[in-house]
């Protein structure tokens, strides 16, 4: 996955939903339910999405499809979580999106599709890997990002969505990291590292520049380079520190931390000295970029400790 894949969301335009529609005429619309709560999960067809008071994540089946997704967008924008239970990088996004959507206060929508549940929208929104996010704004679905990434990254890009849907928010986040957030989402690198510098700098040990640096040196180790071959080297030379790192490397842009962290802990039991240090500084670089709360960091630091004591 290209990490810079949120700065470039709307590149697919519409894409052909005829074998969604039904054959059949609908039935009549039942009863509506009482008014879900702000950020609360509904059903399908559970009530009105954003707006005040409205629900502001829903789950989306065929049927309600056209109700709650596209015409949903023409009067605010829908995101989509294409995803299934038995997805692990599901589990971490979907949080992610829920908690944003919260947040967001009805300015969009979140539309959870269960593509095990609903095979005829994976076949006809051409899914190929979940989690899966699209984006309809006006009545036209676009394409959004695969795979896992992490909060800050997300955050951008629903703040693309909102400008493309014209809705103006103001944000909470810190101003300083604008400049750093634009040019990583823009693939400057340098302009990146710089800015998140000046913000340590300022404010030492802050959480969310050590992650972006943390970004910015994953994306410059991976640049450039084609993923399948970089795993394949990993498997040829499994205590190779490089190729190792690099795999893992792959693995978190790939939505599959919990993979490379296993990955990284495995080397640091087979190395030692000098070697057993980059792999674990390595790792401690990956943990940073998905933050302190996630359950799967929390457990590989676990599993990190007993390899090293």
């Amino acid at each position: 996955m290209d990490p810079r894949s949120a700065s470039s969301i709307f590149t697919r335009g519409a894409v052909d939903l005829g074998a969604l529609r039904p054959s059949t005429p609908p039935p009549a619309a039942a009863k509506p339910a009482a008014p879900a709560l702000q950020g609360e999960v509904v059903g399908p067809g559970g009530g009105p999405g954003g707006g005040a008071g409205g629900p502001v994540v829903i789950d989306v089946t065929e049927a309600s499809f056209q109700a709650d997704v596209l015409e949903r967008s023409l009067t605010t924008p829908v995101v989509i979580d294409l995803w299934a239970e038995w997805c692990q990088p599901c589990k971490q996004l979907s949080p992610v999106l829920e908690k944003l959507a919260a947040e967001g206060g009805g300015a969009w929508v979140l539309a959870k599709i269960d593509v095990d549940s609903n095979p005829r929208i994976a076949q006809a929104l051409r899914v190929q890997g979940i989690p899966m996010v699209m984006v309809a704004v006006g009545g036209q679905l676009m394409e959004g990002f695969s795979g896992v990434l992490p909060e800050a990254q997300v955050r951008q890009f629903v703040d693309a969505v909102l400008k493309a849907g014209g809705v103006q928010v103001e944000s909470a986040e810190d101003p300083r990291f604008a400049a750093a957030d634009d040019a990583l989402v823009e693939g400057d690198l340098d302009a990146a590292e710089q800015a998140f510098r000046k913000i340590l700098g300022e404010t030492p040990n802050d959480a969310a520049a050590e992650a972006g640096l943390a970004q910015v040196g994953l994306m410059r180790r991976v640049e450039g380079k084609v993923p399948a071959k970089l795993l394949a080297a990993a498997e040829e030379s499994p205590d190779s520190v490089e190729a190792q790192t690099l795999a893992a490397d792959v693995e978190v842009l790939s939505g599959m931390a919990d993979a490379a962290y296993a990955r990284l802990v495995g080397l640091v039991k087979r190395t030692g000295g000098d070697e057993r240090e980059v792999a674990r500084k390595h790792l401690v670089s990956l943990f940073s970029m998905a933050g302190p709360d996630d359950p799967a960091v929390a457990a590989a630091r676990r599993a990190l400790a007993s390899a090293l004591f």
